[in-house]
């Protein structure tokens, strides 16, 4: 036989040549964030050095730059695995945001990457950032929280409740409601259904079980309303909610509306005996909280107090009362007088010329500006209730941005707050509700985080319902629509950086904004148009059921309005406030909430590993959590017929030859978590996925891992 020695020669040419190629430039494993994997340690201190790295596929890339300012720096191979190779770089941080992005050199091709992924430009916003300093407690990374209502959560003590006629607020007499099933009136806010402290106490077994780590409450404080964010005193738990002990004087006659002659409402809630004895309570609920594990977070109203403030005392409450100064609507020589803004300084006594927070003068705006002595108080309040006897853990702020007249104000007296409450309680985390960008804010020195409604909240509710969080727009085009979504999360979230965002408060519902379960039956409008029983009708639970997985997996702290986890319905507020239904409960809704809480806390990479979106649909959403140990794959179905994928999954750190477990399946009729193995084979897994429905799938590798050193896992 005759061979062509040079044919030969060519050929195993074009073999050594084909085995020393490059593979295909491959963008999809190129990653990078800010969570330990990538940044160690995660919260560097000022002038320390910190290790940032890169991932790309093996043999993929020539070269990664890291570009910080004006300066790349050439990254080091650090190590490899089967599929991936790991740069490195180590920096120096100084004392202020440290911000970079990488280039990707592979061959004649390259790319830029930041908190978007790959992209073609570089903009300044996209950057990733290092605080050196910032750190967030590690208890609320990834905390399960539980946010209660007071009023409308349990009656614990009938004796404390607010008596129909006790007092006049915003144009008529309070009522004290005996159904506890009735509905919230349109202008329900002087309606008081009697839920208290010693409720919350009867029920933390109920808590407890349910599997939460953190309750929230809304305010505490002394104040006329039941939702109470307009503080009479921040000094004092309001007794009603606490315990009364002194119970004199009378209610107003059929006649009379000046709560002056609120004798009983005034010895309620000046009584000190009374408010130490409230104080008290909530210290032993802190403390009954704190032996099951269960930290306590209260809501520090601060930009603008109410009318029935002491401070203020417009309708002269204090004005005769034993112990007190005369408030600065009595008399213009108060010694509160500079904690607001008067426009006519000859209209007293009775002086009702103050600025009030959005023109209402029930909520006369505090002014920080021009009162040390304001500015000294609430600094004091800050600390007090994070520090022993009270120990709560922590504030959520309303309307923080709002506090003061200009921002060089706000910014300088919530790094005081901060720093007070930090010295008080270490421990202690600050969150404030904010809409629109928190990035000014999130700087290490003055709020932890926010509560997460553009990068949670909104595109979630977009996104499986079409419909605007207060229930008041349906938009056919954001329903499903899965580029909206991916976009404003990866917009919203670069304004966090990683310690604010891994404690983000992951809200469906709350107080403010319609009940997410009835935002599912796409209904436009309130209950002052549509009546109450309209937010019960046509509902959705499959798609309920959707949210909260993913609640349970996004980046944050999955936070729980009580009564979500019961099926409670409702518009936006009152109808939001309606009470929990204890005996009526949906007990399906409750056992499913109970075991995404036991998933999402037996998986690690759940509360502090990275996030990749896998897949975009119209109405069909994949994404990962992953670390270097585990892989959580999400997978979200909102159509209404069955959808086959076949998911790349290797880019999150999964075996190419594996085995995944389903630890959830939601469909149209509930929800299964029996074990069901999945395939992983070249690097993908093949899915159907049923009407309306969601999985979670987990590396089986990691179960196994678990397993053998912790002898026993939560979720089986």
């Amino acid at each position: 036989m005759f061979f062509d020695i040079n044919r030969l020669r060519k050929a195993e040419y074009e073999t050594q040549y084909i085995n020393g190629m490059r593979p295909v430039f491959n963008k999809k494993a190129l990653f990078s964030d800010t969570t330990e994997d990538y940044v160690t340690p995660a919260e560097p201190e000022p002038y320390s050095h910190v290790m940032i790295r890169f991932r790309t596929a093996v043999n993929n890339v020539d070269r990664i730059f890291l570009v910080h300012g004006e300066a790349r720096h050439l990254m080091m191979r650090e190590s490899k695995d089967e599929y991936f190779e790991y740069f490195s770089c180590e920096m120096e941080l100084e004392n202020t945001e440290f911000s970079y992005y990488f280039i990707v050199e592979a061959g004649k091709l390259n790319c830029f990457y930041d908190t978007r992924g790959v992209v073609k430009e570089v903009q300044p916003e996209y950057q990733f950032r290092i605080i050196p300093g910032f750190k967030t407690p590690e208890w609320a990374k990834g905390a399960v929280m539980y946010q209660i209502y007071v009023d409308r959560f349990y009656n614990g003590d009938p004796a404390n409740d607010v008596l129909t006629g006790e007092y006049q607020y915003i144009g008529d007499k309070t009522v004290k409601v005996d159904d506890w099933e009735k509905y919230p009136a349109a202008m329900g806010v002087r309606e008081f259904y009697g839920g208290d402290l010693q409720g919350v106490l009867d029920k933390m077994d109920y808590l407890q079980d349910l599997g939460i780590d953190v309750i929230y409450f809304n305010p505490l404080f002394v104040s006329p309303s039941n939702h109470k964010y307009d503080i009479q005193d921040y000094d004092y738990i309001d007794p009603h909610f606490g315990r009364i002990v002194s119970d004199e004087g009378e209610l107003l006659s059929h006649d009379q509306r000046e709560n002056r002659f609120a004798s009983r409402y005034i010895d309620r809630v000046t009584n000190k005996a009374n408010l130490e004895a409230s104080n008290a309570l909530f210290a032993e609920l802190v403390a009954e909280a704190h032996k099951r594990g269960i930290r306590v977070i209260l809501d520090g109203v601060f930009n603008h107090c109410g009318s029935f403030n002491k401070w203020m005392d417009r309708e002269r409450i204090y004005e005769n009362a034993e112990g007190y100064e005369k408030g600065a609507y009595i008399e213009k020589e108060s010694p509160y007088h500079s904690y607001f803004k008067f426009h006519n300084d000859n209209a007293w006594p009775y002086n009702g010329s103050y600025d009030g927070w959005w023109g209402h003068d029930t909520l006369p705006k505090l002014n920080y500006e021009d009162s040390r002595e304001l500015y000294a108080y609430i600094l004091r309040i800050a600390a007090k209730w994070v520090a022993p006897p009270y120990n709560a853990d922590g504030w959520r702020l309303d309307v923080a941005a709002d506090l003061g007249y200009s921002p060089e104000t706000n910014h300088r007296f919530w790094k005081d707050f901060r720093r007070a409450v930090r010295e008080a309680n270490p421990e202690a985390i600050v969150l404030a509700e904010h809409y629109g960008s928190p990035r000014a804010w999130l700087n290490g020195k003055e709020w932890d985080t926010v509560m997460n409604y553009d990068a949670f909240m909104e595109p979630v509710t977009w996104f499986l319902t079409g419909m605007q969080k207060h229930s008041d727009d349906f938009r056919r085009d954001m329903l499903g629509n899965a580029d909206n979504f991916i976009g404003a999360k990866k917009h919203h979230m670069s304004d966090f950086t990683t310690p604010s965002l891994q404690i983000a408060m992951n809200e469906l519902s709350n107080h403010d904004h319609s009940r997410f379960l009835t935002r599912t039956n796409r209904r436009v409008g309130r209950t002052n148009n549509l009546g109450p029983q309209a937010a019960n009708e046509g509902i959705n639970k499959a798609v309920m059921r959707e949210a909260v997985v993913m609640q349970m997996t996004w980046p944050g702290a999955p936070t729980i309005y009580y009564g979500d986890e019961a099926g409670v319905c409702g518009f936006t507020d009152p109808d939001n406030r309606r009470t929990y239904p204890w005996g009526k409960e949906d007990q399906e809704m409750i056992r499913f909430h109970k075991e995404m809480i036991r998933i999402h806390k037996a998986c690690r990479e759940l509360l502090t590993g990275s996030l990749k979106i896998m897949s975009g649909d119209y109405n069909l959403i994949s994404y990962g959590r992953f670390n270097r140990q585990a892989q959580t794959i999400v997978v979200v179905n909102n159509n209404d017929h069955e959808v086959s994928k076949d998911l790349t999954v290797w880019y999150l750190g999964i075996p190419k030859e594996s085995t995944m477990k389903c630890l959830m399946l939601t469909e149209k009729d509930g929800f299964s978590t029996e074990e069901v193995e999945y395939t992983v084979s070249g690097g993908k897994v093949y899915l159907v996925m049923p009407p309306i429905s969601a999985s979670h799938l987990f590396n089986c590798q990691y179960i196994i891992f678990h397993y053998l050193k912790k002898e026993k896992i939560l979720f089986f």
